[in-house]
């Protein structure tokens, strides 16, 4: 067994496989699979892992030998290079490019300080008896109470967060009999802490554990991390979990990883990195609100969440659990096509809020042109009655003062004369600049009319925050965004006003919910423009009190000449039924996710070839571009959709174009995101 295999970091994409290399006998012992080395490649010393060790070569000549191991901790393990191996040929990547998500940097000091094997459970006390269970594992204590016969244990009875659920209960039951259902979920809104979102996910990783199995829980930013977080100490006691995350400092994220491999707990918590976290008999993998683009990886080879913990499920024969306030498109597409089943779906008007559009019906016949106002006159008078009792929010779509300007006469968007970027003015005492350049311009002189002078395009929360405290003197005002984001609130009344996805958690619910220029949301240039907006809504109005409570939302901005389908599931509180119909009108349209999709951003030197490959691969596929990319004269934009069938067939000629340029020595400029089509 002297001969090993060896993925080598190259960078090269041609060079994407293994490599065979002679183990020295000073290095037979600790040069086992998983491990990290260091070997000879062309010339340099390059990092890379051993995935294999045999006694015979392929290679006829003579092996170089493996110069060193940079540590004996296998931290590659069999499940991790399976995932990474599919994921790199679902995403046209490499394998390495996977594993650098996957494996975190190695801190020999953590290796050092973190025991090899997991802590012994303390000693009881002289006045604590021997026998007690509460010193045992949770999920041994479960098998023992199953194996004794009769009814059932009450550790293995659904809990109350699943029973609310459609199906839940049946879902959680199987979770914890060892079984690997997988379930796309919608949360009700504005549950009570202890049935609430966080718990229920808890909950999961508890049945999970009861099974004798570990889970993964991967959630989009800081401020869910902390409610999962403390939702998970609260249901599986101290110490039974970790959370990684990049706020982290290496140490203290590397140890946290370490005690996973080592089997020390067997619950991982964390944004999207954690979704690879090498989980000893790995039962349950879950991740919330799945349209969040926190969950897209931004480097390559550009995965989604969705793609590593959906491979995770099928290489260890884990369940699946998918969850949010609303559906996600992609995920609507897997319940139509039977991969998952639906948990939870309609909520009973009384535990929803009372949504209201704003500006109809006797509200624009009472109040006028200020029906169409920033913050409507019904919108103003909602939010007068909440704060009687309690907190309001106010949702606003884009940050800063006013990050969008357009002239005072025609109102068309202001642009800097240099790029022709967006006019925006960044606070109250500085002259608009632009949002691509930076630049002032001296003068703004509208091309369309010669207007000189400009107005307000979207306000923004700083200026939303400065309009509604001179309209509630004395009411404390909260603002909650980019670089200061509030976890959460008290019961008092106050005005919060923020930016979607940073919207703190209230005590007791919100009175009231403004959430402002719906208009903003739904004409942007984007094929998840709509969907995108329902899922903003949702995860604000979600934050509201109960109907039964009073709580209500109020959509301010909403087009009322024609019938908005997103503005229709917001009021009738049903985002299946949006997702449900999005995907009917995609699939008539063959847009992704209905199609597979790939967008392609290269040299402009390199779309014939491109082009080439692809129609030789797959000649049903379809592509559309090239189109220039903003900011850039040599990079194009390429768009490519085809048969699911003629996905794979697709994704390895992009990266057969690839692997080419790489082995001519030129230049890697060929980007590729498969599955991920955004834009229109």
């Amino acid at each position: 067994m002297r001969v090993a295999q060896v993925l080598i970091d190259s960078g090269l994409v041609h060079l994407d496989r293994p490599f065979e290399y002679l183990v020295p006998e000073e290095l037979d012992e600790a040069a086992q699979p998983g491990v990290r080395i260091k070997a000879r490649f062309a010339g340099r010393d390059l990092a890379g892992y051993v995935v294999e060790r045999s006694d015979v070569a392929e290679h006829t000549g003579r092996l170089a030998p493996v110069r060193t191991v940079v540590s004996p901790e296998q931290v590659l393990t069999p499940h991790i290079l399976e995932v990474a191996r599919r994921l790199a040929r679902h995403q046209a990547g490499t394998v390495m490019d996977v594993l650098r998500l996957a494996i975190p940097p190695r801190h020999a000091r953590a290796e050092k300080a973190l025991s090899l094997e997991p802590p012994q459970p303390a000693p009881p006390q002289d006045d604590q008896p021997q026998d007690d269970p509460a010193q045992d594992d949770p999920a041994t204590v479960a098998v023992t109470e199953a194996g004794e016969g009769g009814d059932p244990p009450s550790s293995l009875t659904p809990p109350e967060v699943w029973s609310g659920y459609r199906a839940g209960s049946a879902w959680w039951s199987r979770v914890a009999g060892g079984e690997s259902p997988r379930a796309a979920w919608i949360a009700g809104p504005s549950r009570p802490p202890e049935t609430d979102w966080p718990q229920a996910l808890a909950a999961a990783a508890r049945g999970a554990l009861l099974s004798g199995r570990g889970s993964v829980i991967v959630v989009p930013d800081q401020r869910d991390l902390a409610r999962v977080d403390a939702a998970l100490t609260e249901v599986l006691g101290p110490g039974q979990h970790v959370r990684l995350s990049a706020d982290q400092g290496p140490q203290a994220r590397y140890t946290a990883w370490l005690k996973v491999l080592r089997g020390h707990v067997r619950v991982v918590v964390g944004t999207r990195a954690a979704a690879y976290a090498p989980v000893h008999d790995l039962g349950l993998v879950a991740w919330w609100d799945d349209g969040d683009d926190l969950h897209q990886e931004p480097r390559a080879p550009y995965t989604h969440v969705r793609d590593v913990l959906t491979t995770r499920a099928d290489v260890e024969d884990a369940a699946l659990l998918v969850g949010g306030l609303a559906m996600s498109i992609d995920v609507a597409a897997l319940v139509e096509a039977g991969v998952v089943h639906l948990v939870g779906g309609s909520t009973p008007r009384r535990e929803a809020p009372r949504v209201v559009v704003a500006g109809e019906g006797v509200d624009e016949e009472r109040d006028g042109p200020g029906a169409r106002a920033h913050i409507p006159s019904s919108a103003h008078r909602a939010a007068a009655a909440a704060l009687t009792c309690g907190p309001v929010l106010i949702q606003v779509p884009r940050r800063g003062y006013l990050p969008a300007m357009s002239c005072a006469t025609c109102r068309a968007p202001a642009r800097c004369p240099e790029c022709q970027g967006p006019l925006a003015l960044p606070s109250p005492d500085r002259a608009p600049e632009c949002g691509w350049c930076g630049r002032s311009p001296r003068g703004f002189l509208c091309p369309h009319c010669d207007g000189d002078r400009l107005r307000a395009g979207i306000i923004g929360a700083r200026r939303t925050a400065e309009e509604i405290g001179r309209s509630f003197p004395g009411t404390r005002v909260i603002t909650s965004g980019a670089g200061d984001v509030q976890e959460s609130v008290g019961a008092e009344p106050a005005i919060v006003v923020s930016t979607p996805g940073a919207e703190p958690v209230a005590e007791g619910g919100y009175a009231a919910v403004l959430l402002l220029d719906a208009w903003a949301s739904l004409d942007r240039p984007d094929l998840r423009a709509a969907e995108e907006a329902v899922r903003r809504w949702f995860a604000a109005s979600g934050l509201a009190r109960p109907w039964t409570d009073g709580g209500l939302v109020v959509l301010c901005g909403a087009p009322s000449h024609v019938t908005i389908p997103a503005v229709e599931a917001l009021v009738r509180w049903d985002p299946q039924w949006f997702a449900a119909r999005e995907l009917t009108e995609r699939a008539e349209l063959s847009l992704p996710p209905t199609t597979w999709s790939a967008e392609i951003q290269t040299d402009r030197k390199r779309i014939e070839a491109i082009e080439h490959a692809v129609r030789a691969a797959a000649p049903a596929a379809q592509l559309l571009g090239p189109l220039p990319v903003p900011g850039s004269d040599q990079r194009r934009r390429l768009v490519v959709t085809a048969p699911f069938a003629d996905g794979p067939l697709v994704a390895a000629a992009l990266k057969d174009v690839r692997a080419g340029e790489s082995a001519r020595k030129a230049p890697d400029l060929t980007s590729v995101k498969v599955g991920h089509l955004t834009t229109g």
